[in-house]
């Protein structure tokens, strides 16, 4: 379930940008009135007030926000307010063009490709051509090391079926299958990358139900104790978790951002943002069962001011 919370009566696109553009006006910037409109506006209504603010001042609200803003604050109104596809996309470029792209960075493409829908990542590819003059999967086969490589490509072209029908007698069969690769050590084998890159959602979190009544483990748990390739290990965990349980995989990556000395700012912010108009409630619910603690009390006493402000916004606060 969403979190952000949408007035039943909702003023109209050009009253909406009216408020942007005098919170930009005069000295200093009235950020509440910013997280007052924006942080309560979903993806069309957010895409309708961009388009209505550049038809009547005749600027792209992003420049004005980006010229305005400071800061994480900056950072996280200007995700939010992006097209979603957009958004990925750029997110994913940021991580194929950094010198030392480690598992933790790459999960974000694991996160675009496995906990979204298979429109949206068709969306993201679409953009990511639009934006780069290069396709997502050619930049990642070309940046990324194998095997790595072989994987987030499989993962970054699949088109999932996205219906909850399910074949058990499939799920029980794949699971041996993965059970022999594991046994093999052979986490790159090629039945191991068409069931997770092919099947649907449904169908995957049913084989991985399977593989449990089988073999007496969690899926994940063998993949851990199999021999080879940390790197690789890492990887397809977390496309299991993603896949499984991605409310888990979100409440991880809020957890990590903010415990320990200093902040993650960006992975905390990419967590709220890409989930406040999914499944963030879930998110939140699991936190709680994770970690024995309230994800907004942990959030409010690790981040301050304005920022801190919107992110509880997203989150369902009336601040």
């Amino acid at each position: 379930m969403a979190t952000i919370r949408v007035p039943d009566e909702v003023p109209t696109p050009a009253q909406d940008s009216e408020t942007l553009n005098k919170a930009f006006r005069g000295w200093g910037t009235d950020e509440k009135a910013i997280i007052r409109v924006l942080g309560k506006r979903n993806e069309s209504q957010r895409k309708i007030i961009r388009e209505s603010y550049k038809q009547i001042y005749g600027k792209d609200l992003l420049d004005d926000l980006s010229s305005e803003l400071s800061g994480d604050f900056k950072k996280a109104v200007i995700l939010w307010t992006k097209d979603p596809a957009e958004r990925d996309a750029r997110l994913a470029y940021k991580v194929l063009n950094d010198k030392k792209k480690t598992i933790e960075k790459l999960k974000i493409i694991v996160e675009i490709a496995c906990t979204n829908s298979p429109s949206h990542l068709i969306a993201v590819r679409k953009a990511y051509c639009s934006l780069y003059d290069s396709s997502l999967e050619e930049h990642i086969a070309s940046s990324v090391p194998f095997p790595l490589a072989k994987f987030l490509v499989t993962l970054a072209t699949s088109f999932r079926y996205d219906k909850e029908k399910v074949d058990k007698e499939v799920a029980t069969i794949e699971a041996g299958m993965l059970h022999e690769a594991i046994a093999k050590k052979q986490l790159d084998h090629d039945h191991v990358l068409y069931i997770i890159g092919t099947r649907s959602i449904y169908q995957l979190r049913t084989t991985f139900a399977a593989y449990k009544q089988s073999y007496g483990n969690a899926l994940d748990k063998d993949v851990d104790g199999c021999p080879g390739d940390a790197d690789l290990r890492s990887l397809l965990r977390m496309v299991i978790l993603c896949i499984e349980f991605p409310e888990k995989h979100f409440a991880k990556v809020v957890h990590d951002s903010i415990e320990g000395f200093g902040t993650d700012e960006d992975s905390l912010t990419r967590a709220i943002v890409m989930r406040a108009e999914i499944d963030l409630m879930k998110v939140r619910g699991e936190y709680f069962n994770m970690y024995n603690a309230s994800m907004d009390n942990a959030i409010i006493g690790d981040v301050s001011g304005d920022y801190k402000d919107f992110l509880m916004t997203l989150l369902g606060s009336k601040i």
